[in-house]
């Protein structure tokens, strides 16, 4: 019964789209009963009311109860047709068993995200998937900028060998925003084998098949973004994955070695430098944007850097000079997310406030308006470990609005979780938009 009441709620919530149709159906009905009734009055004044009509009309009964019960049981015939009309169309459509309660539960979540806000990530990398597999469980309209600088593993191979862009990062992306298709994620995920006999490296082994796809699909479409938004239809994801650029950006980094600043060539070599980053920037120095990455950030309701990678994965985007230019033209409040723990050979022993600097230091200051850091303190990292946690000291010092919330995974501490992270994030979100309201 309980069950069967919520099944109800579920398909009475407002905007859900059902009842105007239902309430439509029925006034069509009423008319039509009506045009009828209207005619038999007619032929009955004409020829008069054959007994077996009198019978079948309940004559004998008030007026009023005659339209009870007839009311009644053209209600009952529509929602028994309606009901067996949803079993045929559900099971055409739909593989299984009918489940009024899950169709229910299906078209109101899809109503939710259908109307959730306009929301623009740019990074790449684990980080970037990690939260966009939070963020699709609440909305529908997200566009995720990622990084086309990777030129290591399978990426850096098919760059090398095909002159194509590196597709790894976006297949991560499109796999995390792929809907609820188990065995069509991990396929696209699949990477081939090496056979411990060949030594050579040549072949597929060591590539994903998703990266494989991409790249096969930008040979048949002609476009590498063209290649992207298919491959998106086909893992039926919830938003859209567009590159920073579609020109072949090289990442390199100044380092302070031993005998003065040095150069490291190579999102892959970069973190394997053992001196400190000082810098970052990309080869050519000007790369153009893509244009729908421009339209998606000046349409946003809400701007997310990261998590990732701070060097490798989050600024090669903001250092694309009309990405930057759109980010600080837009209205909508911009959120850098800090990871959970330092990074071994980009942030060893970084703190907040390192992490802030290093951002200021390539993009100026007050790009972002807030930074959410994780407030959990409660599970150490390992103390065999060389990574930190970064920890939200001196937040009142700092010169941007600052988010506090619990947004690890508990079992792996120094990373995100994707459900805590989305919901820290839209639950802020939606309490910035009724304090606007209010001030409106």
């Amino acid at each position: 019964m309980a069950k069967s009441l919520k099944t109800l709620s579920r398909w009475l919530t407002p905007g859900m789209g059902i009842k105007r149709w239902v309430l439509l159906l029925f006034l069509g009905i009423i008319f039509l009963a009506l045009g009828g009734a209207l005619y038999l009055r007619n032929l009955y004044e004409f020829s008069g009311y054959p007994v077996w009509i009198k019978v079948l009309a309940l004559q004998a009964l008030p007026r009023w109860l005659r339209a009870m019960i007839f009311g009644g049981i053209g209600v009952g015939i529509v929602g028994w047709a309606l009901f067996q009309l949803n079993q045929t169309l559900w099971q055409a459509f739909i593989p299984g068993e009918p489940d009024a309660a899950a169709l229910a539960e299906q078209l109101h979540r899809a109503r939710y995200r259908r109307k959730g806000p306009k929301i623009v990530t740019i990074g790449g990398g684990t980080g970037m998937s990690t939260l966009l597999r939070g963020l699709k469980a609440h909305t529908d309209n997200i566009t995720a900028i990622v990084t086309v600088a990777d030129d290591g593993g399978s990426s850096g191979r098919l760059r090398e060998s095909l002159g194509v862009l590196p597709p790894g990062d976006i297949r991560n992306c499109i796999a995390a925003l792929a809907d609820d298709d188990a065995l069509t994620t991990q396929l696209f995920q699949y990477r081939f084998a090496k056979r411990a006999d060949d030594e050579s490296g040549a072949g597929v082994e060591g590539h994903s098949f998703g990266n494989l796809f991409i790249t096969a699909l930008a040979g048949v479409t002609g476009s590498f973004e063209r290649a992207v938004a298919e491959s998106g239809r086909v893992l039926a994801i919830r938003g859209q994955i567009v590159p920073g650029t579609l020109e072949n950006v090289t990442l390199f980094a100044e380092v302070a070695g031993e005998k003065g600043s040095e150069r490291v060539r190579g999102e892959s070599a970069i973190p394997h430098t053992p001196y400190p980053i000082e810098r970052v920037y990309l080869q050519p120095e000007n790369p153009a944007a893509f244009p729908g990455a421009i339209r998606a950030i000046l349409d946003a309701d809400l701007i997310v850097l990261g998590p990732g990678s701070l060097f490798t994965s989050l600024l090669p985007n903001l250092l694309i000079p009309d990405i930057a230019h759109a980010i600080r033209a837009s209205d909508a409040p911009k959120i850098y997310i800090c990871n959970v723990a330092t990074q071994l050979g980009e942030t060893d022993g970084f703190s907040l406030d390192d992490h802030i600097s290093a951002l200021e230091n390539h993009v100026g200051r007050g790009f972002f308006t807030h930074i959410l850091v994780n407030g959990n303190l409660a599970h150490p990292l390992p103390a065999s470990w060389s990574l930190n946690l970064v920890i939200p000291q001196n937040a009142d010092k700092i010169a941007y609005g600052m988010i506090v919330a619990d947004v690890i995974d508990t079992a792996k501490p120094w990373r995100h979780d994707p459900q805590k992270l989305a919901k820290a994030l839209i639950e802020w979100h939606q309490t910035e938009v009724r304090r606007r309201d209010k001030r409106a």
